[in-house]
């Protein structure tokens, strides 16, 4: 896969297609679910994923501190410092997998001084691939095989007067539904994982808010590709979402606060 991204963003790329042909694996045949400490869902494909992109990361960077979820709900964190990091997870959107839904995808990212400064959200049910860096956004079709069709870029549009939003399909609350109407926002979609970050990156959708608990491996892949494309995601202080949080007296490590994604935020 011959392109001008930095080669870490490559080694990014290839790193969640070889995941993602495993995930797709247990995906047609039909996962095993297990139940986590906090009574999230679990399966091999969860597991097989993080080893694959682990290894690779690790081989290629064994520099760089890797956190991952899994290894994160096995009790093995990382030091991370003030310096740069990896944050891995390797399936987001379990519950839409285990459901038969396409809405997973496999999130990579560097952390440089608390901001996702690389990232790459995979699909591989749906074959699309999307990633960005200091040199901008851009997404991937990918066939049979890992192989590329086709790659364009992308970047967020300006805020039409009737913004859509994006919503989380497992998790809305009463929360967004207040938010929304507050903006006026009349029209939104409801997708799995981290593909509402790319809906926005690619100028399909313009805000997507979120009230409740996330963790930053949910997060900063697709943070980076919108960051990439032009948009923003900011907290309740409004200022950027900032990633490394630990020993946070109202959370547990890497937790996130309320945070809203915006394209291209109105005047």
């Amino acid at each position: 896969m011959m392109t001008t991204k930095d080669p870490m963003l490559e080694i990014f790329t290839a790193a969640a297609i070889e995941a993602g042909a495993v995930i797709m694996t247990v995906f047609r045949a039909g996962p095993e679910v297990r139940i986590k400490c906090d009574q999230s869902p679990v399966t091999i494909a969860d597991e097989k994923a993080e080893a694959i992109i682990s290894d690779i990361l690790t081989r290629a960077y064994p520099d760089i501190p890797l956190i991952a979820e899994e290894a994160c709900a096995a009790g093995h964190m990382p030091a991370t410092g003030s310096g740069r990091f990896f944050l891995v997870d390797p399936l987001d959107g379990t519950k839409e997998f285990i459901n038969k839904s396409e809405d997973f995808t496999v999130n990579i990212a560097l952390i440089v001084d608390g901001r996702p400064v690389a990232g790459v959200v995979y699909a591989p049910a749906k074959g699309v691939l999307y990633r960005g860096d200091a040199t901008g956004a851009e997404k991937l079709v990918i066939g049979e095989g890992g192989r590329l069709v086709s790659r364009h870029s992308i970047g967020v549009r300006p805020c039409p007067n009737k913004p859509v939003a994006v919503a989380s399909r497992s998790h809305n609350s009463p929360e967004t539904v207040a938010f929304l109407e507050k903006e006026g926002v009349r029209d939104y979609r409801s997708v799995g994982s981290s593909l509402k970050f790319c809906l926005i990156a690619e100028g399909e959708a313009d805000i997507y808010p979120r009230f409740g608990r996330t963790m930053e491996w949910d997060t900063a892949a697709g943070d980076a590709v919108v960051r990439a494309a032009g948009g923003s995601t900011v907290g309740p202080d409004g200022n950027p979402l900032f990633y490394g949080k630990r020993n946070q007296s109202s959370d547990s490590d890497f937790a996130n606060a309320d945070f809203i994604c915006w394209g291209r935020r109105p005047a």
